[in-house]
């Protein structure tokens, strides 16, 4: 989807009343924009929030260390310990030097990725990373769902 475009679906959700209804929902993406085009004086501090992001991203990419300092404050501000934030910061280091191997060795596609992850993880755990996630309660991708 380019950033000019505005995709609306209507999804059948589960109304206040306990029917099924057809509601309007778009991704985040659409909702951002939408939000960017209300002239309402009221969506005016979303459209600020949004410019904040949009500068805070601008300037990691012209220093990514920024990056991982707002990173590591978004994790203590979730509660986050210290060493949980340590090793998390260098369990990403340790996948992007994996996943630059796999570029190197001609891995080229998203779900050739997440089919690779998937083994690593099923080896390493015994469990597939959907039923990892399952049994933890989380969330789980389309794509890791795929390799199931």
């Amino acid at each position: 989807m380019g950033y000019n475009s505005a995709i609306c679906r209507q999804l059948k959700l589960k109304a206040t009343d306990g029917k099924m209804r057809e509601t309007d929902v778009a991704g985040v993406q659409t909702l951002l924009r939408i939000i960017q085009s209300i002239p309402s004086p009221k969506a005016e501090p979303f459209k600020q929030g949004l410019a904040k992001v949009g500068y805070e991203r601008m300037q990691e990419m012209a220093d990514p260390s920024q990056g991982l300092d707002r990173a590591r404050e978004n994790w203590q501000k979730l509660g986050r310990s210290e060493k949980w934030i340590q090793q998390r910061m260098a369990g990403q280091e340790t996948r992007n030097k994996l996943t630059d191997y796999w570029k190197e060795a001609g891995v080229k596609e998203q779900n050739e990725f997440a089919m690779l992850t998937n083994i690593i993880h099923q080896e390493w755990t015994g469990l597939t990373v959907k039923k990892d996630k399952d049994i933890k309660g989380l969330k789980i991708t389309e794509l890791a769902r795929s390799y199931e």
